[in-house]
């Protein structure tokens, strides 16, 4: 009786879980749009993915040590740095710099302050997406697996269940544990993207970019005359190349066609009888 309980309520499970699956995967788009909308209902809490962009000119000279200090200043409150880079100036090209962080919100007041003393914040625009389905679904999702995970580990505890249950309860729970494990960390991802505000700093110098005098663009022009020449002298290469091939079948059949042409000639001026000569009066 033990045997065949364990055996019929590891059937039902299976069916229970084989089914929703297929319903979630053959539900039609309208039915799984009300599921959204019901969930979206269901929560009182808006969850609000906000990122910012600020573009921030500074002078050449210091533009690294406001870089520098942006990225200091940012271990001082609860943020995050994910990523930085910074270009010295080479040639043409002008110094840069950019930085990503993740700011909790009750301290991006003390980071744009602090921003604005570095330098003249020139553009700054903000982006907010509503996450809310998404965080609620993952929830959800991660609630019903934490169910169903505990009632597979307490089906496998039991001493009565036979071997072959006990291999398929051992292999729905690790399926189930690899998924719980992917909607925790998809849950984690959501909280970073809601939880922290993501700001996006670029660094550019003043002035504007490539503007150089008469002098200079006479010298620039100079400088590149070499490599001017270098792909003229390529193209006509090219071309020649290209041409040699037609070049020996034109010139035979233009030598031969005047060749026929001039023998036409001089047929026609010998069958062509002479003028007759004028009567004496």
């Amino acid at each position: 009786m033990n045997r065949r309980f364990a055996g019929l309520i590891l059937a039902g499970l299976t069916l229970i879980a084989t089914g929703c699956e297929k319903m979630n995967k053959s539900a039609p788009a309208p039915r799984a749009m009300m599921v959204q909308l019901s969930a979206l209902a269901a929560s009182p809490q808006r969850f609000m993915a906000e990122r910012d962009k600020l573009e921030i000119i500074e002078s050449g000279s210091e533009l690294k040590k406001s870089w520098e200090s942006a990225i200091n200043f940012c271990a001082t409150i609860q943020c995050e740095v994910i990523s930085s880079s910074i270009t010295t100036p080479t040639g043409n090209s002008v110094p840069t710099g950019d930085i990503s962080l993740r700011v909790a919100p009750e301290d991006l007041k003390k980071l744009w302050a602090y921003l604005d003393k570095l330098g003249k914040i020139a553009q700054h625009t903000t982006e907010r997406e509503d996450k809310t389905i998404v965080v609620v679904g993952t929830e959800a999702k991660i609630k019903n697996l934490t169910s169903f995970r505990d009632s597979l580990r307490a089906m496998l505890a039991k001493p009565s269940a036979r071997v072959q249950d006990l291999v398929e309860i051992q292999k729905q729970l690790t399926d189930t544990q690899s998924e719980l494990d992917a909607e925790t960390t998809q849950r984690k991802i959501l909280a970073d993207e809601t939880e922290k505000v993501a700001v996006e700093i670029s660094f550019r110098i003043a002035g504007p970019r490539g503007s150089p005098g008469g002098f200079a663009l006479i010298w620039n022009a100079f400088r590149k005359s070499d490599s001017v020449l270098g792909d003229s002298t390529a193209s006509l290469i090219t071309t020649i190349v290209a041409v040699i091939p037609w070049l020996i079948l034109i010139l035979p059949a233009v030598w031969l066609l005047a060749k026929v042409w001039g023998r036409l000639k001089l047929r026609r001026s010998r069958t062509v009888p002479p003028p007759p000569s004028p009567t004496a009066m």
